[in-house]
């Protein structure tokens, strides 16, 4: 019986150094966007500070004032909000692709064991049926549990990202009434 040791190992090294290149890819793809983003929003928050700086130096007396800063709150935490849902979409995205990384790691780390598996059953001495039998059920029961894991973690993170929807769009919408109220009552 041959094996082909140093083939496998070649080809295992270069496997995991194509995974960590797309990992590092990854990241590095991410932390662009989460600059670029921060760069743009620290001018946006500029050229905005200085328009309402404008804006309210403009302002007779102290109702207009006060209307004024009603109605600029709300474009502001419109613009906060829309600030942490593209880091959240980012992170998001980033998450879903390293996920993708680890579960194709983990199907060829499945695929390996199996195909090792079969391997040991054809050279395995008589009797050892019942032990090759009790790996192969372990294997699939922990499958099936990585499975479990992988679909409700999907589940809490479908949930999470409801409620982070939910929350930031009512946050929205009471500073808008609020606005709206001083804005009236001014």
């Amino acid at each position: 019986m041959t094996y082909a040791v140093p083939e496998q190992l070649a080809a295992a090294h270069k496997a995991n150094v194509e995974t960590l290149l797309t990992i590092a890819n990854t990241a590095f793809a991410s932390a662009e966007r989460f600059a670029a983003l921060n760069l743009n929003t620290a001018r946006a928050i500029l050229e905005d500070s200085v328009a309402t700086a404008k804006t309210l130096l403009s302002a007779k007396d102290v109702q207009e004032l006060a209307g004024l800063q009603a109605s600029l709150s709300q474009p502001a935490l419109e613009k906060a909000v829309a600030y942490s849902r593209s880091v959240y979409e980012i992170a998001t995205q980033t998450q879903e692709e390293l996920s993708k990384v680890v579960e194709a790691q983990y199907a060829e780390l499945n695929k390996n064991v199996s195909s090792a598996l079969d391997k040991a059953v054809k050279n395995a001495p008589a009797g050892s049926d019942v032990a090759v039998a009790a790996v192969k059920s372990a294997l699939a029961a922990a499958n099936s549990a990585y499975d479990s894991v992988t679909k409700a973690a999907k589940q809490v993170a479908e949930i999470a990202e409801a409620n982070v929807a939910a929350a930031t769009n009512a946050t929205v919408k009471a500073v808008g009434t609020s606005a709206a109220k001083v804005k009236k009552a001014a």
